[in-house]
């Protein structure tokens, strides 16, 4: 396995009641007693990178050693089928791009993987039902466990970037929605959502991956307190999907009862927490109705913005121009969500001079037939990632009535205007779930969706 370098790392436990347990790991020892449970857990001091192979030896009237152990940086990886498809075949989906070639060369033996196997419960369990060891990384691991790309690819940039071994654990499961992993506190934390920590018992008697906490309690419990530097969460198309109610509309709070439950269940303080803003697909005007219009989905890409500039130590990752196949719900392109998560964690994380984000829209005047559009991340410029006009920028005036527009860089501004609005009021932005627009900066990163009559910029 890895373990966190530079904090505190927990070790915890079972052995007989009231008995003597030492633990001896990289020239530390520690010793503690049992409680009446047999329970016991103590905290190795602060760990320095190495790779070099190490053991750790606990000592409770027999003794047992756990051999092959680095130090560097462990993350975890949590959400539904986006963040758990592997590198290669998948049933009812396309491996990623360069399949073969990336599991040929996926032999990395500092980098450790660990994946957590699906399992409910309708309390928090002390430990994992199912236990498979951490593995080195290799071709033969990565495909055999069909380990995530997004997380292998996050990864590997990391442990490439940093030089430090990496450990990766995965804790998902397709097809769920956000309630199933949030925990009964960050619910009770968030008084709209307060009623989801207790929710009624299920007639059936027999719980389900929908029902709230259950998938927390068997998939995320467990490993919580295991040290970390920070979560990986690619989830919300099963939110965001649904044609008769407007409960997608919750997701923020339901992020932040996320996001706060596990930061609690951790004691760890605010660890960061970066996810992926799901990808165009069509929801509305595809093969199935899956939403209530063209425009749920980039509501929700606003809501998950509006999430990561909420939620302290967080951020969001733009998908638009990684998606090949707009009536494929798993994009194969999950190089680019692990290479920008990981941008996300050098810059935000370990201060690498590094751009991790596309132009990210801050204000609006309006004057001269014009909306003025400033940004932040602007990165060197304003750009056209294809050289041609800006796309998918839309302009409405008294009237509230969209209508296409022309968009023009001007310096670090955007301009916008549309022929017979004399008096612009809002601007739209990649606001259809089919938009994969040009509009980027000059480290190569999309702008994210937005609309300037978003309460979030008043």
């Amino acid at each position: 396995m890895v373990l966190q370098q530079r904090q505190a790392v927990p070790v915890w436990g079972w052995s007989r009641p009231g008995t003597e347990v030492t633990v001896r790991f990289a020239g530390q020892s520690k010793t503690v007693r049992t409680d009446a449970d047999g329970r016991w857990l103590v905290k190795l001091g602060s760990l320095k990178a190495s790779a070099r192979p190490q053991s750790m030896v606990v000592e409770s009237g027999d003794t047992k050693t756990f051999t092959n152990i680095l130090v560097g940086e462990v993350w975890l990886a949590s959400g539904q089928s986006n963040m758990e498809k592997p590198i290669g075949v998948q049933r009812g989906q396309k491996p990623v791009f360069n399949a073969e070639e990336e599991l040929a060369s996926a032999n990395y033996p500092q980098i450790r993987i660990f994946k957590v196997e699906k399992a409910l419960s309708p309390t928090p369990r002390p430990d994992l039902e199912k236990f498979y060891a951490w593995q080195e990384c290799s071709s033969n691991t990565l495909n055999g466990a069909s380990f995530s790309a997004a997380a292998y690819f996050f990864g590997r940039e990391i442990h490439t970037n940093l030089n430090v071994p990496v450990g990766l654990i995965e804790s998902a499961w397709g097809g769920t929605r956000i309630e199933p992993w949030t925990p009964p506190d960050g619910f009770a934390a968030v008084p709209s959502l307060a009623a989801l920590a207790q929710p009624p018992a299920p007639a059936s008697g027999k719980i389900t991956n929908t029902r709230p906490m259950v998938i927390y309690n068997a998939m995320i419990a467990p490993l919580a307190g295991f040290a970390l530097r920070g979560a990986l969460w690619y989830q919300g198309e099963s939110n965001c999907m649904g044609t008769n109610d407007s409960d997608y509309l919750t997701y923020e709070a339901k992020m932040e009862a996320l996001v706060g439950g596990w930061r609690r269940s951790w004691g760890a303080g605010d660890f960061p927490f970066y996810f992926v803003q799901i990808a165009p697909f069509r929801y509305y005007t595809g093969k199935m109705v899956r939403v209530k219009s063209p425009e749920t989905l980039p509501e929700f890409w606003s809501i998950q913005s509006r999430a990561a500039r909420h939620l302290k130590n967080s951020g969001l990752v733009v998908t638009t121009d990684l998606v090949d196949n707009l009536d494929d719900i798993h994009p194969r392109n999950k190089q680019g969500v692990g290479h920008r998560l990981a941008l996300l964690a050098l810059d935000e994380t370990y201060d690498r001079d590094v751009e991790s984000s596309g132009p990210v829209f801050r204000k609006a005047t309006f004057a001269g037939g014009k909306a003025i559009l400033k940004f932040a991340h602007v990165a060197g410029g304003l750009i056209s990632q294809d050289g041609k006009p800006l796309t998918w920028f839309t302009l409405a005036g008294a009237d509230g009535k969209y209508v296409p527009a022309v968009a023009t860089v001007v310096g670090d501004t955007v301009e916008v205007s549309a022929a017979g609005i004399e008096h612009p009021m809002a601007v739209r932005f990649a606001w259809d779930e089919t938009a994969q627009p040009n509009f980027f900066n000059a480290a190569g990163l999309p702008a994210a969706p937005f609309r300037t009559d978003d309460p979030m910029w008043k």
